[in-house]
């Protein structure tokens, strides 16, 4: 009897351990439509990575840059992709249990203007209407604190046009805005509207902290909860949104071809998109990575774009070092 009993408690106790287990590789991945993140997440909804390694993916759209960081907050998803970098470090220092657990997603952005503008310098931005995502989008904070910085132009110097990139397109070609920050993809986008470059986010931030450090707008976040209770969960994630990345890159045809049917991407734009993939997305979390966030986080708050100390706890190395060793 003891022993029949002993078995029914191990029994059960398998039950419901793969009852949580199962329970624990339910996601809900929440990720902005308008933005860098459509042609990734596309691509990731429409292949079977995330279920190869085990998760049961939710996928929840957003329309707007900081919704996805929103709803971490809420409780209302589980991780973000591609959340803005600053607002996870202004929700991190107000409390929200949120941990970064890999950089996403590149500066890879452009200070631009019409081709007959008469602007040929940052510094002429002074007094001028300058469009690009929403304020409190990694964007917007970037692009405040290089021109702040290197150009001396300060948050109340300018009047910043939020929107998404084919809304700031449409504003510069009917001349509503006098300069943008887009992304270089967005620019190779562009057939009726001629732009020139007064520079990058990539180049003007090396100018100002004397690195080589590109600077990220948008990493991989996720409920603190998930992330110390279930580690290995989020570390099946990063393994699927890593084969994402190199099928992506091994694939160019029919991500276009993804991105055509599922995000309704015209042809051209597909192929640009297609172009930019391995400059736009990433899956990292080096020592290097980190230490380039860091630095984001000090200059940011110098320039007075965000507020609060920096926990390193953040952080969350664990989940992608465990994913280094996933299939």
């Amino acid at each position: 009897m003891r022993k029949i009993l002993m078995a029914v408690a191990l029994a059960a106790g398998a039950f419901f351990a793969l009852n949580s287990a199962s329970a624990a590789e339910k996601v809900r991945i929440g990720y902005w439509t308008s933005g860098v993140s459509l042609g990734y997440g596309t691509v990731l909804e429409s292949k079977n990575f995330l279920a190869k390694h085990g998760i049961d993916a939710q996928f929840v759209h957003f329309p707007g840059v900081n919704g996805p960081l929103s709803a971490l907050a809420s409780g209302s998803i589980d991780l973000a992709f591609g959340a803005p970098l600053a607002g996870v470090f202004s929700a991190s220092s107000e409390g929200v249990p949120v941990k970064i657990f890999a950089a996403t997603q590149p500066a890879d952005v452009q200070f631009v203007v019409p081709a007959d503008s008469p602007i040929t310098r940052l510094s002429e931005l002074k007094g001028r209407k300058i469009g690009m995502s929403p304020a409190g989008s990694s964007v917007a904070v970037i692009a405040g604190t290089i021109l702040q910085e290197s150009a001396g132009i300060g948050p109340q110097d300018f009047s910043l046009v939020g929107g998404n990139e084919s809304r700031l397109a449409q504003f510069l070609a009917q001349k509503q805005i006098d300069a943008a920050a887009l992304r270089s993809v967005t620019i190779s986008q562009l057939t009726g509207l001629h732009v020139r470059s007064l520079g990058t986010f990539a180049d003007e931030w090396k100018a100002l902290t004397h690195s080589d450090a590109v600077p990220y707008i948008g990493v991989g976040a996720v409920n603190s909860k998930l992330a110390e209770q279930h580690p290995q969960t989020v570390a099946n994630v990063i393994a699927a949104l890593r084969d994402t990345l190199e099928w992506g890159h091994s694939h160019p045809e029919e991500v276009v071809e993804l991105l055509q049917k599922q995000a309704n991407l015209p042809l051209h734009d597909a192929q640009v998109y297609v172009s930019h993939w391995d400059s736009m997305n990433r899956i990292t979390f080096e020592p290097a990575d980190i230490r380039t966030l860091k630095r984001q986080h000090s200059v940011f708050v110098s320039s007075g774009a965000i507020k609060g100390q920096l926990d390193n706890s953040l952080f969350d190395t664990a989940p992608y070092q465990s994913a280094k060793s996933i299939k």
